[in-house]
């Protein structure tokens, strides 16, 4: 008797500030196909914090991610702005544990400082995170968490956030600004993704900010075979805000890497981290 394989599990990297439980939805349809992970980057949801008085590198916020893939012989990443640009690094580190990447406008501001066309764009992020930081500094974590919000989802995005979620973002500014310094600092080079093996795809929306454009811009000149699609309608935070459209081209495109399956493999699991 012939045993059906199950598909591939999935890995599902979520944006800044945010947590695993991004992907409640899309983990919940997924995991009718097969087993799906949604860890947590240090500082976020239930993942320990990076120790402040060590700088954090992207290859420090994979490793954990790499240990599970692993464990589960390889996976689909799917990734969301720093969730993205982590399924990157992971790619051009482990590229035999990656079956495939899925990213919606992967944060990679290194590639903007070996780009002289980028000027304009740098300065915008390099901006947004200095405010951040400074607020942050200044003891005014809110504030902090304020700026980074209105930056990514536009003017009034916090205003308009219920009080009982602004505790949580409020929390994760150290962690956040971490990441800033991490991706600014990242060594990943156009080459590093021009090398990459397995299929990808990019995703952007219509509205987002121009550095995001941007860096999308350039990681599909880097790797011109991969997919690209511009999302009409969405912003930065587009798999947030409008998870349905996201979520849709998520299937489709696990959908279109791989044979029907008979044999369903009922598993939603999150991975908490424990140590560095």
């Amino acid at each position: 008797m012939n045993m059906v394989q199950s598909p591939p599990p999935a890995v599902l990297l979520h944006a800044g500030a945010g947590s695993g439980r991004q992907w409640q939805a899309l983990a919940g349809t997924l995991c009718t196909q097969r087993a799906v992970h949604t860890p947590d980057f240090y500082g976020h949801g239930q993942a320990r914090a990076w120790p402040a008085e060590m700088p954090m590198s992207l290859a420090d916020e994979a490793a954990p991610v790499e240990r599970l893939l692993e464990r589960l012989g390889g996976a689909h990443l799917v990734g969301h702005s720093y969730g993205a640009a982590v399924a990157l690094k992971i790619a051009s580190r482990r590229p035999a544990l990656v079956r495939s990447v899925l990213a919606y406008e992967p944060v990679l501001f290194g590639l903007l400082l070996d780009d002289p066309g980028s000027r304009r764009e740098l300065q915008s992020v390099v901006g947004a995170a200095e405010s951040v930081r400074l607020r942050a500094l200044q003891g005014r974590p809110e504030a902090a968490a304020e700026r980074f919000i209105d930056f990514w989802s536009g003017p009034g995005t916090w205003a308009a956030l219920p009080p009982e979620r602004r505790p949580g973002v409020t929390s994760r500014m150290a962690a956040v600004m971490q990441q800033f310094d991490a991706l600014f600092a990242d060594p990943l080079a156009r080459g590093d993704l021009a090398r990459l093996p397995m299929p990808l795809r990019l995703l952007s929306g219509s509205d987002t900010l121009p550095v995001a454009r941007r860096i999308v811009d350039l990681v599909h000149a880097a790797r011109p075979g991969a997919r690209r699609e511009r999302l009409d309608g969405l912003g930065h935070m587009g798999p947030v805000t409008h998870a349905a459209v996201f979520n849709r081209r998520v299937l489709e495109w696990l959908s279109s890497l791989e044979p029907r399956h008979d044999r369903t493999h009922l598993s939603f699991t999150t991975l908490m981290r424990t140590s560095p």
